[in-house]
């Protein structure tokens, strides 16, 4: 697991499993805002206004991910807005704002939990790229 980590192609690879999984759900956000909105207790505005986020999320990260180098400064930016998201997920499920269904809560928990690990992930491979990557 480690050697996989510190292969060059590492991060690059997580950037783009997160550039697509970003694509997925806002699509799906998007796309399908009445049901989803119905299954998961979750105001259809908030599906809209996520799904848009989470399309230009992914386009930034497409575009991380297809530069040579991969600006570290825009991999943080990365890294943060998933941390921002994790926390956000987190806010939502536990707050007392919404009432989402039970489908809904293990949404926020699965999606809260796997940005976190995708943002860890991310911290690892920037920590790992050489220093005259700084572009």
């Amino acid at each position: 697991m480690f050697k996989l980590m510190s292969s060059p192609r590492f991060l690059r690879a997580v950037v783009w499993f997160d550039a697509s999984t970003g694509l997925l759900l806002g699509a799906l956000h998007l796309l399908l805002t009445a049901p989803l909105a119905e299954w998961l207790g979750l105001p259809p505005g908030l599906l809209q206004v996520t799904g848009a986020l989470l399309l230009g999320y992914a386009a930034l990260a497409v575009a991380i991910a297809q530069s040579e180098p991969m600006p570290r400064g825009w991999l943080w930016l990365l890294i943060v807005g998933n941390f921002a998201w994790a926390l956000a997920s987190l806010a939502l499920l536990l707050g007392s704002a919404l009432t989402p269904t039970l489908l809904g809560q293990a949404y926020l928990m699965v999606h809260g939990v796997s940005v976190a690990a995708l943002a860890e992930l991310q911290w690892l491979g920037v920590r790992r790229l050489p220093r005259w990557a700084a572009a």
